[in-house]
């Protein structure tokens, strides 16, 4: 099954809060109503200086997915 880069996910015990799944390595879930993330992935053998700007963009891509599928909704 091929899935899609980025996945919305809700929970009705969470009404209040956005989560983006980015299902692709390094995998995570991110609260975009707090930045808080949950990681999927053992980051810890990988060297700071390398991952470091590729988390910060995929924080940005995950937050710019989201803001498209809510235009797209409009």
């Amino acid at each position: 099954m091929e899935l899609p880069k980025f996945l919305l996910a809700d929970n009705s015990n969470f009404p209040d809060d956005i989560f983006v799944l980015h299902t692709e390595y390094p995998r995570f879930l991110i609260n975009l109503k707090d930045d808080e993330v949950e990681w999927y992935e053992d980051l810890s053998g990988e060297k700071e200086e390398d991952i470091t700007e590729e988390l910060a963009d995929l924080m940005d891509k995950a937050g710019a997915f989201y803001d498209a599928e809510m235009k797209g909704l409009e």
